[in-house]
């Protein structure tokens, strides 16, 4: 169930484990997307506007575990490139205690800031409570997405990206039965969205214990393994935690381009804001999927010390992502209106109206995307931390620049260029780390 990509052509290994990434990404955004359709279909608009209206803050804390968790991956990924198994199963077990660690610190800080930064974000007063009860039920699952996401990304550190999507095309089918179940016959209301992606999260980790106790034993952790282990903590602290910071600043401009959102009043702008973010999400899946698949691949690679691979590896994906970021693009452009129907209802005219001006103006600028994640991705996978929290950065100021001052001149157009600005931006220290790493690893031909 392993699969070795320091072997092989390097564009076929990359769609061949990325096309598993992007069917897993896809169904575990059913997740949200199922939320969204069913509480903005059968609750209300001022639902979906509640649910919306937490997704920075949401994305704050869980972006920074999913960036923590693939952190810890890289370094599975590295010592599984370099054939060490017994490094690869100390690498686990520090994962598990350094995770353990994150997870209660971070649940603790995020269950009591929910209210007090949704009040600083100026959370419209008719869905802020909505919006309390949605977020507060889903901080308090964070352990469970620390599981989800840290079985998940471990098995992909050593080459499986089949079986994590198994699982989590059973978690998605869950979370629409329970989505329909809690809302719809037990009246639980935005609470039972959260509910039901907690659950689904839950059962998604169990299943991957039997896998890897049978089926994976390089993951198996004996007791010389987890006494070992605490010597290789600061190692997986160095790569991962720089990985979920950056994440969490990429969500800090989120949460000011949603403070600008909630400052224009008016609750169709959210609503129109949360359908298109889903559909965005969405279209830019193939993207982050290629971009994840690099960070295995480098990582792999970069422990068996293959540097031609690696560069050869940069290009193919890109040709691959950036093809598949214009036509992505086209289809947001030309057929935004019809998408945003659906979540919207057919009914919501200038809701509709303004969810296909974001989508215009964010698909015209998928092509530096597809690069971003690329160049960001495979960075990381080289255990570079530094230059892609640079980028991180540039992405919070450029987010912030559209939040305040374009916000202040076009209202909710001049927020739709956050997300093409922060691209840009991010994409300009990426490109020069990356030309830079490639003439770096060239140098380094010796080690092949």
């Amino acid at each position: 169930m392993t699969k070795n990509l320091t072997v092989g052509n390097p564009a076929l290994l990359i769609v061949g484990f990325t096309v598993p990434l992007l069917i897993g990404n896809l169904f575990q955004q059913f997740y949200n997307m199922a939320d969204t359709l069913i509480v903005g279909r059968t609750i209300g608009i001022h639902a979906l506007a509640a649910v919306g209206s937490t997704g920075s803050i949401n994305f704050l804390i869980l972006g920074f575990m999913m960036g923590f968790t693939q952190g810890l991956s890289v370094v599975t990924a590295q010592r599984f490139g370099a054939g060490d198994m017994s490094g690869v199963r100390k690498s686990f077990a520090a994962s598990i205690i350094l995770g353990c660690v994150v997870t209660a610190a971070l649940m603790t800080i995020s269950i009591v800031s929910a209210m007090p930064l949704l009040r600083l974000l100026n959370t419209p007063p008719d869905i802020i409570d909505a919006a309390y009860s949605y977020i507060v039920v889903i901080y308090w699952g964070i352990p469970a997405t620390l599981f989800f996401n840290l079985m998940g990304n471990m098995m992909r550190a050593v080459g499986d990206s089949v079986t994590p999507l198994i699982f989590l095309v059973i978690a998605s089918v869950i979370n629409i039965i329970l989505d329909f179940l809690f809302i719809l016959k037990l009246h639980t209301g935005v609470e039972g969205a959260a509910y039901a992606t907690i659950i689904a999260q839950i059962i998604s980790g169990l299943l991957c214990l039997p896998v890897i106790f049978k089926k994976l034993p390089l993951l198996r952790v004996r007791k010389e393994g987890w006494k070992d282990s605490i010597t290789h903590l600061w190692e997986h602290t160095g790569v991962a935690l720089p990985m979920g910071f950056q994440m969490s600043i990429i969500a800090i401009g989120a949460v000011t381009v949603t403070f600008a959102l909630n400052n224009l009043k008016n609750t169709i702008a959210v609503a129109a804001y949360t359908a298109s973010q889903k559909i965005d999400m969405i279209a830019t899946m193939p993207l982050n999927s290629f971009g994840a698949a690099m960070t295995i691949y480098t990582a792999q690679n970069y422990g068996a010390r293959k540097i031609d691979r690696i560069k050869k590896g940069i290009l193919s994906c890109f040709a691959i992502s950036g093809t598949f970021s214009v036509v992505m693009g086209a289809v947001c452009f030309f057929a935004g209106h019809r998408l945003s129907a659906i979540f919207l209802g057919p009914d919501q005219a200038e809701a509709i109206a303004l969810s296909h001006t974001y989508l215009k103006v964010n698909g015209v600028f998928y092509f530096s995307l597809a690069w971003l994640f690329i160049a960001r991705q495979s960075l990381q996978g080289l255990g570079n931390s530094t230059i892609p929290t640079l980028a991180g950065i540039m992405e919070l100021l450029m987010r912030t620049f559209a939040a305040i001052i374009l916000s202040f001149f076009f209202g909710f157009t001049g927020i739709c260029f956050a997300n093409a600005l922060a691209w840009i931006g991010a994409c300009l220290p990426l490109t020069i780390a990356t030309v830079l790493t490639i003439r770096r690893l060239n140098r380094k031909r010796s080690w092949a």
